[in-house]
């Protein structure tokens, strides 16, 4: 295995992620006290990054499942998302927490794989080159790094949600900040991307 390919692969993946250690942060703090949360974040971030891995393989391949100028309306995903997480933190604003310990609290593993896959909707492009000119064993490397620095960022991600100043932040205000960043999110990949002749 070639040393120079894994640390661009790592550098890659690092450059084009470093936004996801704060939604998923977010989304720990959200789970915080909720059984299983853990897992479905861990789970929905997994789904999420194979399925922009999925995609910018076969991409590279030369099959287009979604065309260039679909990729901006996957912004709707995580505004739809934080839109929905405004309503539900309105609508239970007044809502006993005593009863926050149920196995369906926290985030749903779709909902996570929805976000990580609409906010690397510009890996995939950025992937696609790199994948293209990487040769199948290039690209298995690549992919391997990926998968394994995943894990390392949703550590991260929980690391940061339990540190006391952070965690005490996020618990006070992460009910706000993660639909503000969620329709953040969405807002900057749909401008970005000319949705909407924005």
């Amino acid at each position: 295995m070639n040393l120079g390919i894994v640390g661009q692969a790592a550098g890659l993946f690092g450059v084009t992620n470093i936004d996801d250690i704060l939604v998923l942060s977010l989304f720990f703090a959200q789970g915080a006290g909720h059984h299983g949360s853990v897992r479905r974040i861990v789970v929905g971030q997994y789904l999420g990054f194979a399925a922009i891995l999925a995609v910018a393989v076969a991409a590279a391949f030369g099959a287009t499942f979604l065309p260039e100028s679909a990729i901006p309306y996957l912004g709707l995903l995580p505004f739809a998302l934080g839109l929905k997480a405004a309503w539900q933190e309105w609508k239970h604003h007044d809502d006993e927490d005593d009863e926050q310990d149920t196995t369906e609290g926290g985030p749903k593993a779709l909902e996570v794989a929805a976000v990580t896959f609409a906010n690397g909707g510009d890996n995939i492009g950025v992937y696609v080159p790199v994948f293209a000119t990487a040769g199948i064993g290039g690209m298995s490397v690549y992919a391997i790094v990926f998968l394994i620095l995943v894990a390392v960022w949703c550590f991260a991600g929980r690391f940061f949600a339990t540190r006391p100043v952070i965690a005490k932040t996020l618990s006070r205000w992460g009910h706000i900040l993660l639909p503000l960043v969620l329709i953040t999110i969405g807002l900057l990949i749909l401008i970005e991307g000319g949705a909407f002749g924005l």
